[in-house]
């Protein structure tokens, strides 16, 4: 049995990390000291605005291994003011970069903040406290010589979580060694791992399948699952998160099993009715049936053993029969299925990217 802490070593989906905006530095108090002028004022610059935390989705990246062993980071604080009317310099701000579709939540409470889910977009999950006043800033006609400053207010400190969803327009399921890699080899660019016995996918793969010119679409490869994954039971339920983003699942069957005496209907209805104690929103995607392996079956006993499995499975969708292997009936399976995630995509608004480090926002406590 493989232990889990070693798969998330390859790919790591969940990390905690802490992060510290900079504190904004102190005001100051200082006055004017010239030759020949005997009451020069007060001239003590303000603090400088403490660094903010960005977080930025980079498309190069695919794992959030690099938090696992750098949990803290911390931006710089500003300066603090000086006399001669200067002002302190503003902290250095620092970006983390993190793989699209990762969530970034409270760890103590729960609570989803940030979502990054298009390439290159930027947010500001910490901000920087503002630089305290000097006493250039308290001068007035009835205080000509004013003694007050205030500190710098402090940066946002936060513990969070991050739960990294592959962004897949099509997530394959089923059991173990229902020839799932084989058909993600078959149709994209993906190479996973392939053997002859179950578990030999231990984490997701993803593929870019290419329909045309300017036409393709995403899907990822899962861990097979088995009877209670909604428990713990096998490897599947570390990654069922990431079929919570697809537009499509693809149920794949084994329709030649090794072993007579499997019930591939009731192998079947065990994976739906996992799906439904996961997450009864996954259980409602849209979900289309590929009958696998069909190379395996004698031509004249086809048609005969698929329209028995759909009858006992009542099953209402589409379905597909092709071979993963030979390639057969995987062309019908793409079309179709870029047919329907095209269709989704134009009812989809695309949200605005805005970068704040570039917009011109306005930072807490800005007059």
């Amino acid at each position: 049995m493989v232990c889990p802490q070693l798969i998330k070593m390859k790919f790591v989906d969940e990390a905690y990390i802490d992060i510290s905006a900079g504190d904004g530095g102190a005001g100051c108090v200082s006055f004017r000291h010239e030759k020949y002028k005997e009451f020069g004022g007060p001239n003590g610059g303000d603090g400088g605005r403490g660094g903010h935390v960005f977080a930025v989705a980079d498309p190069n990246l695919n794992t959030l291994v690099d938090y696992r062993f750098s949990r803290r980071h911390d931006a710089q604080r500003g300066q603090h003011g000086m006399g001669s009317d200067m002002f302190g310099a503003a902290g250095d701000d620092i970006t983390l970069k993190m793989p699209v579709g990762t969530i970034i939540s409270d760890a103590e409470t729960g609570e989803v903040l940030f979502e990054l889910l298009k390439p290159g977009e930027v947010i500001t999950i910490a901000k920087g406290g503002d630089g305290g006043f000097g006493n250039l800033r308290y001068k007035s006609a009835i205080n000509r010589a004013p003694r007050q400053k205030t500190p710098g207010w402090p940066g946002e400190k936060r513990n969070l979580k991050l739960e990294l969803k592959v962004l897949a327009d099509v997530g394959l399921l089923g059991m173990p060694n229902a020839g799932k890699s084989t058909l993600i080899t078959a149709i994209s660019n993906a190479r996973p791992r392939i053997a002859d016995y179950p578990f030999t996918t231990l984490h997701p793969n993803l593929g870019v399948v290419r329909v045309g010119p300017e036409q393709s679409f995403v899907v990822a490869d899962l861990p097979g699952l088995i009877e209670g994954a909604s428990e713990g039971a096998g490897l599947g339920h570390l990654f069922l998160r990431h079929l919570q983003r697809t537009r499509l699942l693809l149920h794949v069957v084994d329709m030649a099993p090794f072993d007579d005496a499997v019930d591939t209907v009731a192998q079947a209805k065990a994976i739906v009715n996992e799906l439904k104690k996961y997450d009864p929103a996954l259980y409602k995607k849209p979900r289309w049936l590929v009958l696998n392996k069909l190379d395996m079956v004698p031509l004249e006993e086809r048609e005969a053993l698929v329209k028995d499995f759909v009858k006992r499975f009542k099953f209402k969708g589409p379905v597909f029969e092709i071979s993963a292997l030979t390639r057969e009936g995987c062309e019908s399976l793409i079309k179709a299925v870029y047919k329907h995630i095209s269709a989704q995509q134009k009812l989809e608004l695309e949200p605005e990217v805005i970068d704040p480090r570039f917009a011109g926002a306005v930072e807490p406590g800005q007059k």
